[in-house]
């Protein structure tokens, strides 16, 4: 059973501490990690072998931890740091007719509950944000990253009692039982927000059985679209990164749309490219461009689920349209509100493409790779919100914050 009254409590207790006090305890959880790293390593060997012959690569590669993992783990704390508290600032302020004088104050949103799938990383990021913002979190991941995500949590624990920190304001949910889910989805009063962070499966279960708030985080069925004026030795190059860098993460690139203008040159030019890497699946103007294309490619014929398809995986959806309306047509019909870029010398189809395409992160002449926390200098994040509340895109400590008013006055009352 989670003990939310205990969870509740610690956060009315870590919402008073100070900036320092909060800043101490998360470097004290950097040199616990550190000092753990053996541990933890072999915690995330033994969910690895598990693992094996039963998640495709691109998930293994999401799972695993290696020293460098751990490094920027470590930074991505040490980053959230040197980060200005984000409790207790005056937004805004003013006074009324009558006298009364009306702040607008940031606040900790309360207790936060995460369920993720297998990126052990996510453990401490959300640990970290949460934190910082004041908010008590409950972490349930996966069971494939369990042993990776009991040795992290010890560690945080470990670095909060170094220094009298808040060690309630963190737990671990470990049963691995679906009813531990369903427990957390039915706190109403005692967790303040859910953010899911996985696929489209564990995305849907939450929406569809939460009594407590959610913010939806993490398909990003992605897209690129490769405009006539568009260098496009560089497209090439941002699509390999947007496909290939990693393929497993909600980032990268889904579906290219290449315009009709250029696509026997463009697409002659990525089959080059992505030979023996990608597998490309091709509307019939796609395929008949890839009439020569070099051995090693594989090319299929594209169904209509593949504009649907977060593959998670080297596979890239194809599909040459007339124009830059039927581009934003397309996206807007099939996205899942995550990343999209334009990939142009056309400053006007730029605009019109930040414009028009309703996601929450448009790239002009980029990768979709780019949309992270700590890419963004959030030093970590919760997840990449694809809703439109308060929180939207990367979700930082920001995303953690509420507002209360203080109204300060001289003895008014109401007639």
């Amino acid at each position: 059973m989670i003990d939310f009254v205990l969870l509740k409590t610690a956060q009315t207790q870590l919402a008073r501490a100070t900036r320092e006090q909060k800043d101490m305890a998360l470097k004290a959880v950097c040199r616990a990690i550190d000092s753990r790293r053996v541990s933890i390593l072999a915690a995330n060997t033994r969910d690895v072998a598990r693992a094996g012959g039963k998640m495709k690569e691109s998930l293994i590669d999401r799972l695993s931890l290696n020293d460098a993992r751990i490094d920027d783990i470590i930074q991505g704390i040490e980053t959230v740091v040197r980060l200005d508290d984000p409790i207790g600032k005056a937004l805004a302020g003013w006074r009324a007719a009558n006298g009364l004088f009306i702040e607008r104050i940031t606040a900790p949103i309360g207790v936060v509950a995460i369920i993720y799938e297998s990126r052990p990383n996510v453990t401490v990021d959300a640990f970290a944000l949460a934190y910082k913002a004041g908010c008590a979190v409950l972490l349930r991941g996966s069971s494939a990253a369990l042993d990776s995500n009991r040795a992290l949590v010890s560690a945080i624990k470990e670095g909060l009692e170094e220094v009298g920190g808040v060690v309630q304001a963190v737990a671990l949910a470990d049963s691995g039982s679906r009813e531990e889910v369903d427990e957390i989805l039915g706190a109403r009063g005692f967790v303040d927000v859910v953010l899911p962070r996985g696929g489209r499966e564990l995305i849907q279960r939450v929406v569809r059985n939460a009594r407590v708030p959610v913010i939806e985080t993490g398909e990003g069925n992605c897209h690129i679209f490769v405009d006539a004026s568009a260098d496009l030795e560089k497209a090439v190059s941002i699509i390999e990164n947007a496909k290939l860098q990693k393929p497993g993460a909600c980032n990268a690139v889904e579906t290219l749309l290449v315009h009709k203008d250029i696509a026997l040159k463009f697409l002659s030019m990525l089959a080059d490219r992505l030979a023996g890497r990608c597998e490309f699946r091709c509307d019939q103007p796609a395929l008949n461009a890839m009439k020569h294309a070099p051995s090693g490619l594989v090319v299929k014929t594209a169904t209509e689920s593949d504009w649907e398809t977060e593959f998670l995986d080297n596979v890239l959806a194809i599909r040459i349209v007339a124009d830059l309306e039927s581009a934003i047509v397309h996206i807007n019909r099939y996205s899942t509100g995550h990343s999209e870029a334009i990939l142009t010398n056309d400053l006007a189809n730029a605009e019109e493409f930040f414009n028009r395409v309703d996601s929450a992160c448009v790239y002009i002449n980029a990768s979709t790779r780019f949309t992270d926390g700590g890419e963004f200098g959030f030093g970590a994040e919760l997840g990449i919100s694809t809703q439109k509340f308060h929180a939207r895109g990367p979700m930082g400590l920001d995303a953690l914050t509420t507002i209360k008013y203080r109204i300060a006055g001289s003895g008014q009352v109401r007639k």
